[in-house]
C-alpha cells in the first residue's frame, strides 16, 4: 500500500467499500449486459496469438522483464514519491514488447495501475495512465483491465482539469475499446459526451502548423487528438454512434476535418467514414459541407487519410446530392489518379474504397460523362484480374454504370474487358456476380459486344445464374437474359440449346421475391417472342403460373407481368385459357396506375385478351373504356396502337352482338 497524499490504493477486493468511488462502480457487470442490446462477446485472441504468447514466455528471459517487475513492488509497497518515481522509470522501458507487458501482467502489474486511477493524486494517475496506453496495445490487457472494472475509473478521469490527464485517458480507452464489451462501458458509464467535448477546440488552433502553436496550444491539439481516436474506435458499434450524434459530434468533426494536422484529421475521418454508413449521419455529412474537405483529403499523401476519405464517399454517395457535390468539389479526379496508380494495388482497403466510390458517383449520368474524359473505363479494366471479391464487386458495378451508355460499351469492348468479365462468372461471391449480370445486361444492348458473349458462351453462364440462392443475382441475370435472347444471332435455337434452360426460368415463377419475379416475367416476354419457345413454355404450363400473379400492387411486377401475358395469350387456346383463369378484370385494373410504362404493357396484353368474346365483355364489365380512351391520346405509340386495339376488338363483338340482335328481330 502506498500513501497518495491522504489516499490509498486498495486491493481490488474491497473496491466497493471505497468511500472515494462512486456508487456506480460497484454495478454488477451482469446486470449492465442485460441492459444494452449491443454485441457482449469480449474479442477473442486468436490462436497466433496465443503461439506468440507462448513463444514469448518460455524463450530466453532478459534481464527488462526482472527489472520491470522490481518496479511494480516498489509501486505496491512505497510511499507517494516511490510510486511516482517508479512509474516515472517505468515508462523508460519499451513496453510495446510483449516480453515486458508480461513482465507487468505476471506480478499483478495491472491490478496495481489501476488501482491507482483511485487516488486523488494527479502525478500518480498521469503516470499509472501513460503506461496503460502503452500496454494496452495488448489484447490481454485490454480484457484484464475489462475484469478488473477500469472502464469507469478511466471515464471518470476524463472530468479532470488536466488536459495532459484527459489525453492519456482518452489514448487508453482508444485502445482498450477495441474490444466490444469495452465499448459499450464506455457508453453506458457516460463516456461518449466527455469524448466529444475533448475535441471540441478552436478553428484556429486547428490550421496553425504545430511549431507555431503555445505549449498550451499543443496541449489542447494532443487532447483532440486523442479524444478523436477514442472515438474512432468507439464508432463500430451503432448504439455509440447514435450517442456521438445526440452528444453534437457531427459539427465538430467538420471543424476537424479543416485541420492541417494529419494526425489530427486520420482519426476523425476514420470516425466520419465508420458514422456515414448511418443514414443521420449520411445526411448530416452532406449538409455540414463536409463533402468538400473529404475531397480536399482525398489528394493528401497519407494513404491511410484517403482511404478513409474514399471510403466514406462510397458510403455517402447513393444520395444524388452528395454524387453532385464530389463532382463539383472535384472529387472524381483524385479517385480515378488512385486506381491507376499500380503502386496502390496491395493496397485493398483503399483502392476498395475507391472503386467503391466511382461506382456510386457514376450512378449519376453527369459523373459519368466526366469520368470519361479521364478514360475511367479503361482503368477500371486493368482491374478485373485483382483478386479481391470486394475490389472486383466494386470495379463491376463502377463498369455497370457506365457501360449504360454506349461509347463505354466500346470502350470496354476495345480495352478487352468483356472476356474478364466473363471469367469472373465462375465466381461465388453474391454480389460480385449481382453486379456481373447487371454489366453484361447493358453490354449485351451493343451488337458487336452481344457477338463475343455469344463466342465466349456467356449466355449459358449467365443462364446459369438463376440458380444462384441470391434473390438479387437472380434477379440481375433473367434481366440479363433479356437482351442476350433479344439480340443473339439465332435466339430461338440458343436458348433450346441450353438444357434445361425455360424449365429454370419457368421454375423461378414461385419465388417468394417480387424483384425475381418481376426479371423472370420480363424474360419470359422476351424468350416467347418465339412460336417455337411459346410452344414449349405453353407445355410447361407457364399461363397457369403468371395467372397466380396476377393480383399484384407492385408496379415493377405488373409491368413485366402484364408484357408476359401479352407475348403468351396467342399462342393456341391460351387467350381462352387465361380468361377462365379469371385474368382479365385483375390486369383490367393495372390502367389505374401512375406509371405510362404500366399502362403500355397492360394495354398490349389486353389487346391480345380482347382476341377472345367472353374476355371482351368482361373488359367492358370491368369499366376498361374509359382507360382505353384516354391512352389513345398518349405520346407513345406502341400505346395508341395497343390501345385502340382493344377498343376494335371490343367494338366489333359489339356490332356482331347488335347484328345478331337485328337478325334475330327480322325473324
Amino acid at each position: 500500500m502506498i500513501g497518495t497524499g491522504g489516499s490509498s490504493h486498495r486491493p481490488r477486493k474491497i473496491r466497493e467499500q471505497c468511500g472515494s468511488c462512486p456508487n456506480r462502480f460497484s454495478r454488477d457487470k451482469r446486470q449492465v449486459i442485460t441492459e444494452d442490446s449491443d454485441t457482449t462477446d469480449v474479442e477473442s485472441s486468436t490462436d497466433e496469438e496465443d503461439r506468440w504468447k507462448e513463444v514469448a514466455r518460455t524463450a530466453e528471459i532478459p534481464v527488462d522483464y526482472y527489472n520491470i517487475q522490481k518496479l511494480i513492488k516498489y509501486i505496491k509497497a512505497g510511499n507517494q514519491t516511490a510510486t511516482i518515481m517508479s512509474l516515472c522509470c517505468l515508462k523508460d522501458y519499451d513496453l510495446s514488447t510483449q516480453i515486458n507487458q508480461f513482465a507487468i501482467q505476471d506480478i499483478g502489474g495491472l491490478d496495481i495501475l489501476v488501482n491507482i486511477l483511485e487516488c486523488n493524486d494527479t502525478k500518480c494517475c498521469l503516470g499509472s495512465l501513460t503506461v496503460l496506453s502503452e500496454i494496452t496495445l495488448n489484447i490481454d490487457i485490454r480484457k484484464t483491465i475489462i475484469d478488473l472494472d477500469g472502464i469507469p475509473l478511466i471515464v471518470d478521469v476524463l472530468n479532470s482539469a488536466m488536459k495532459n490527464l484527459k489525453t492519456m485517458a482518452a489514448e487508453t480507452l482508444a485502445n482498450v475499446s477495441k474490444v466490444r464489451l469495452a465499448r459499450k462501458y464506455v457508453r453506458v458509464y457516460g463516456g461518449i459526451p466527455k469524448l466529444v467535448d475533448l475535441i471540441d477546440i478552436k478553428l484556429s488552433i486547428l490550421q496553425t502548423p504545430r511549431e507555431h502553436l503555445s505549449p498550451e496550444d499543443i496541449e489542447s491539439l494532443n487532447m483532440a487528438r486523442a479524444g478523436a481516436r477514442a472515438l474512432w474506435t468507439l464508432a463500430d458499434s451503432k448504439h455509440n454512434m447514435e450517442q456521438m450524434r445526440k452528444s453534437g459530434i457531427v459539427p465538430l468533426m467538420a471543424r476537424l476535418l479543416k485541420s492541417c494536422h494529419i494526425d489530427v484529421v486520420i482519426p476523425i475521418m476514420g470516425t466520419v467514414q465508420k458514422c456515414s454508413s448511418e443514414p443521420k449521419f449520411q445526411l448530416a455529412i452532406t449538409t455540414e459541407g463536409m463533402i468538400a474537405d473529404i475531397v480536399t483529403h482525398l489528394s493528401s499523401e497519407c494513404t491511410d487519410l484517403k482511404m478513409e476519405g474514399s471510403t466514406a464517399i462510397y458510403k455517402c454517395a447513393f444520395d444524388e446530392t452528395t454524387r453532385d457535390l464530389v463532382r463539383e468539389a472535384g472529387g472524381l479526379e483524385p479517385l480515378v489518379t488512385i486506381i491507376k496508380d499500380k503502386a496502390v494495388r496491395e493496397n485493398k482497403p483503399l483502392l476498395r474504397g475507391a472503386t467503391g466510390a466511382i461506382w456510386m458517383c457514376a450512378i449519376s449520368d453527369a459523373n459519368v460523362k466526366q469520368l470519361d474524359s479521364m478514360r475511367t473505363v479503361n482503368h477500371l479494366v486493368a482491374l478485373l484480374n485483382d483478386e479481391c471479391d470486394e475490389v472486383l464487386t466494386n470495379v463491376c458495378g463502377a463498369l455497370s454504370e457506365c457501360v449504360r451508355f454506349q461509347n463505354n460499351r466500346e470502350a470496354l469492348r476495345q480495352a478487352g474487358g468483356l472476356p474478364a468479365m466473363v471469367a469472373l462468372l465462375n465466381s461465388s461471391h453474391g454480389p460480385l456476380l449481382e453486379n456481373l449480370a447487371k454489366a453484361l445486361k447493358e453490354c449485351a444492348e451493343d451488337p458487336e459486344s452481344m457477338r463475343i458473349l455469344e463466342e465466349l458462351d456467356a449466355v449459358r453462364l449467365v443462364w446459369s445464374l438463376l440458380k444462384n440462392t441470391s434473390t438479387r443475382v437472380q434477379a440481375n441475370a433473367a434481366y440479363a437474359i433479356c437482351p442476350c435472347v433479344k439480340n443473339a444471332t439465332d435466339s430461338a435455337e440458343l436458348v433450346r440449346s441450353l438444357v434445361g434452360a425455360m424449365e429454370l426460368v419457368v421454375g423461378l415463377l414461385k419465388s417468394k421475391d417480387i424483384s425475381v419475379l418481376s426479371a423472370v416475367c420480363a424474360a419470359i416476354a422476351t424468350i416467347a417472342q418465339d412460336q417455337t419457345n411459346l410452344a414449349i413454355l405453353t407445355d410447361l404450363r407457364v399461363i397457369y403460373k403468371l395467372a397466380d400473379l396476377v393480383n399484384t400492387t407492385d408496379d415493377l411486377l405488373r409491368m413485366n407481368l402484364a408484357a408476359a401475358v401479352a407475348a403468351c395469350a396467342c399462342y393456341g387456346n391460351n387467350t381462352e385459357e387465361l380468361g377462365r383463369l379469371r385474368t382479365v378484370t385483375p390486369v383490367v385494373t393495372y390502367m389505374t396506375s401512375d406509371n405510362p410504362m404500366v399502362h403500355r404493357s397492360t394495354a398490349m396484353a389486353l389487346e391480345k385478351l380482347s382476341m377472345d368474346p367472353q374476355n371482351c365483355i368482361t373488359m367492358h364489365q370491368s369499366g376498361v373504356v374509359p382507360f382505353l380512351l384516354e391512352c389513345i391520346g398518349s405520346t407513345n405509340k406502341e400505346l395508341q396502337l395497343a390501345a385502340a386495339g382493344c377498343l376494335r376488338n371490343i367494338r366489333e363483338l359489339a356490332l356482331r352482338a347488335e347484328e345478331y340482335m337485328l337478325k334475330i328481330d327480322d325473324d
